[in-house]
């Protein structure tokens, strides 16, 4: 074999074997056949009747496995996300991984004075502006409940401010059929038309069933929608261990399954083919103080887990967590844990990775949260990529010149350094390397200071492609109804 045919092998982590993975399958399709769910939607609940579903007591559904093995069958294998411009940005398939915000929290921290106050909608296009200025966060989510906009119609609202702070992808939420058909008027009216948004979609729609087994009216409406319209739809659970869901993270999963299943099998239904990703969030509640953790290593875990079910049954693109911490403030807890879930959903191949930068197990948004794991999903990515072996890395003729060049020779000053050093290394930005003295005369800035600064310095002098006027001024029409 030439040098330069060597395969670079990289890190993986896998947690379940085939066993396993076929264990959970097998127990989610059990709970869905044997047990059922509740489906209160009624033309979701009459096209589960005409695909064979059996139903009692009104609205209470047991499936059969063969109705969920035809929409695994008939489900996209991969999903291109695209830019508003049309540029692919997202190929959700294989190994790829992608990372954006979150969304809903209450609370931020405010940039200027470090201060937790409640959100408002600038905050929203602040968090648009600063994912369209960083390099490794990918997508962008609301990450916030803005408290200065009408209640029902929140979600459009915020949908509006990130079409004009960001060009990157979305991921939106809805509350019902009402608001995200004005979603995606705003969506079709930003890209020319509904048949160039089908073509090249550039957002998701994330939503969640009630467990335990639960499928509310305004779920349904929204995912019959997307499915309809082919916007890519994400529609996890809260089946978080010993909450809504068994202690247990085996029994949580095959209970998230079951319920992201169910989402399935109505979406395909409603229109087969049409994009669905694969997704359930499984994390556990605190028993200490009953909070949902978004910073445990449970999710982590299960999130690697759920991969694995992804590679071994169901073949769809996955839906993560990573970035997010239970701190207060962005301290070395919320490092710890957003280096922890960053790195490892990485190392599992998890697609699609949202709330980076929530602290406060989602309650608190941080711009620079989102600044400091926009280096750590740089390093993950590094680590990941694993040692390229050849002819050029080997670096004999570097070594030769350098042994055979006298005492004065050294590998800083030869030219095979300076051509390669900017690959071969990881640069970092904001994590400091400098000398004590050259750290201290600087202002000796700790890390939040200086992820505080560069989120200052990107929304201040960052510039997102403009949103032509005539279509600012449909949008505000679509709010104003």
């Amino acid at each position: 074999m030439k040098l330069t045919d060597i395969p670079i092998f990289k890190p993986r982590l896998k947690v379940l074997n085939r066993e396993q993975a076929l264990a959970i399958h097998t127990t989610a399709l059990e709970i869905l056949e044997k047990i059922g769910f509740r489906m209160e939607h009624p033309g979701a609940l009459g096209l589960l009747i005409g695909a064979g579903a059996k139903v009692s007591n009104g609205n209470w559904v047991k499936l059969p496995a063969y109705i969920i093995e035809e929409s695994l069958e008939s489900s996209p294998k991969q999903i291109i996300l695209y830019d508003q411009t049309g540029n692919e940005s997202m190929a959700l398939a294989d190994g790829s991984c992608f990372y954006g915000t979150g969304s809903d929290a209450n609370f931020t921290l405010d940039l200027k004075n470090g201060r937790r106050r409640r959100v408002v909608l600038k905050d929203v296009g602040n968090f648009a502006r600063l994912v369209d200025g960083l390099e490794n966060i990918d997508f962008t989510m609301s990450m916030a409940n803005p408290g200065d906009v009408p209640i029902e119609d929140i979600y459009v609202h915020v949908f509006a401010e990130m079409i004009k702070n960001t060009n990157k992808p979305i991921v939106f939420i809805a509350d019902s059929g009402k608001d995200i058909a004005k979603i995606y008027a705003i969506a079709c009216l930003t890209v020319n038309g509904e048949r160039r948004l089908q073509q090249k979609p550039f957002m998701i729609n994330y939503s969640e069933a009630m467990s335990p087994l639960r499928f509310p009216q305004n779920v349904m409406e929204k995912l019959m929608f997307c499915a309809e319209k082919e916007i890519p739809i994400c529609l996890p659970s809260g089946s978080n261990a010993g909450g809504g869901a068994p202690v247990t993270l085996a029994g949580a999963m095959a209970l998230g399954i079951a319920e992201n299943l169910v989402g399935l099998s109505v979406h395909q239904l409603t229109n087969k083919g049409a994009p669905f990703i694969f997704g359930p969030n499984v994390s556990v509640l605190d028993m200490k103080s009953a909070v949902v953790s978004y910073g445990c290593p449970e999710w982590s875990l299960t999130g690697a887990a759920l991969a694995d079910m992804r590679d071994e049954i169901y073949g769809l693109p996955s839906w993560a967590c990573a970035g997010a911490s239970d701190a207060k403030v962005m301290d070395a807890q919320a490092g710890a844990e957003a280096m922890f879930s960053i790195i490892n959903a990485m190392l599992s191949r998890c697609n699609l990775i949202h709330d980076v930068g929530f602290l406060e197990y989602g309650s608190t948004s941080s711009l620079e949260m989102v600044t400091m794991a926009n280096e750590l999903v740089a390093m993950s990515r590094f680590f990941v990529e694993g040692i390229p072996v050849n002819k050029k890395t080997l670096a004999f003729k570097a070594i030769e010149r350098v042994v055979s060049g006298g005492p004065d020779a050294i590998f800083l000053t030869d030219d095979h350094t300076f051509k390669n050093f900017r690959q071969a290394h990881f640069l970092p930005k904001v994590l400091d390397r400098s000398r004590y003295d050259s750290w201290k005369e600087s202002g000796a800035l700790n890390l939040y200071q200086r992820c505080n600064a560069e989120a200052k310095k990107i929304l201040s002098e960052h510039r997102v492609e403009r949103t032509p006027d005539e279509i600012v001024r449909g949008i505000d029409r679509i709010l104003q109804t």
